[in-house]
């Protein structure tokens, strides 16, 4: 059972990792497997590769926690997979709907992370502000156009997987301002295994390196690294407000009219329904998290 709550963790992070402005960190952090998840990771090193030639593989296994990192990574990848479809199609035809859930969402995850802080000072105020700005600084650059080059693939993979394990800071939407959303999207929607095998690649050499950090961080500075995390939960909202008012368009990679560069606006009152939708989304995104945060208490208190 506690195998088969992991693997729909993975799920919800995979399917996080989707959507431009929402981060599969967030989920992470909000269903308690966040430094668990940096530890196994930091633990592949040289130490296991020792490990794995005088003790044999299952020894090497137990060291990097290999079985929490497969069935995590499982559920990652099979929402990868099997949701790109789907969140695509709701991300060019019910973006408010999609956007006003995450942004419940990410409220909720803010708070989570937030009440994490024991100890409030001045440094931890600073932190966090400058979380919020840095966030909101990066979600509202406009979107640049990239040549996808193998090399740019894989540097992109660098880049985006160490986004997409901090909270707040989206590694769809790094992608996005580098102008290789669409086409890492559609490598992974039409199964093209050599951009999916570089763009991997890359992933694992920033997650290996970037997770050490990280994890060195929660362990010598929480309260500063829970300030940080929320600030970029909450700057991160910039980008996930639902309405927003489209000022240019492009062409993506199936000649579909998709927006390129949009700003925020406030929802308009002429059709109240869909506000009351809107809402309606946010509480669930809301509820989810509240859900979450249980299911992890449950999950802890019977380990």
């Amino acid at each position: 059972m506690k195998h088969f709550w992991l693997f729909l963790k993975g799920l919800a992070m995979g399917a996080a990792d989707v959507v431009p402005g929402v981060s599969g960190g967030t989920i992470a952090f909000i269903t308690g497997i966040y430094t668990e998840l940096l530890d196994s990771i930091k633990s592949i090193n040289l130490n296991a590769v020792r490990l794995l030639f005088s003790q044999g593989p299952a020894a090497a296994w137990r060291a990097i926690n290999g079985t929490f990192l497969l069935v995590l990574g499982s559920g990652i990848l099979l929402a990868l997979l099997s949701l790109a479809k789907v969140l695509h199609y709701l991300l060019l035809h019910h973006a408010v709907w999609l956007w006003s859930f995450f942004f419940g969402l990410i409220i909720a995850s803010s708070w989570h992370v937030g009440k994490e802080i024991q100890h409030w000072n001045i440094s931890r105020v600073v932190t966090l502000v400058s979380g919020v700005a840095v966030a909101a600084l990066i979600s509202l650059q406009s979107p640049s156009s990239v040549e996808p080059t193998a090399l740019i693939i894989f540097v992109a993979g660098s880049i985006a997987i160490c986004a997409m394990i901090l909270p707040g800071i989206s590694g769809s939407f790094i992608l996005l301002l580098m102008g290789l959303y669409e086409p890492v999207l559609a490598a992974v929607k039409a199964l093209e295994l050599g951009t999916m095998a570089l763009f991997a690649l890359g992933a694992g050499l920033g997650l290996l390196l970037f997770s050490r950090l990280l994890s060195w961080c929660l362990h010598h500075y929480k309260d500063l690294m829970f300030a940080l995390l929320t600030g970029f939960m909450l700057g991160s909202l910039v980008k996930v407000w639902p309405w927003k008012e489209t000022l240019s368009t492009r062409l993506n990679s199936k000649g579909e009219v998709v927006p390129f560069i949009q700003s925020n606006q406030w929802p308009g009152t002429e059709q109240p329904e869909l506000l009351l939708l809107a809402a309606v989304l946010m509480l669930a995104g809301g509820g989810l998290v509240l859900l979450l945060e249980k299911v992890a208490g449950s999950g802890q208190k019977s380990a």
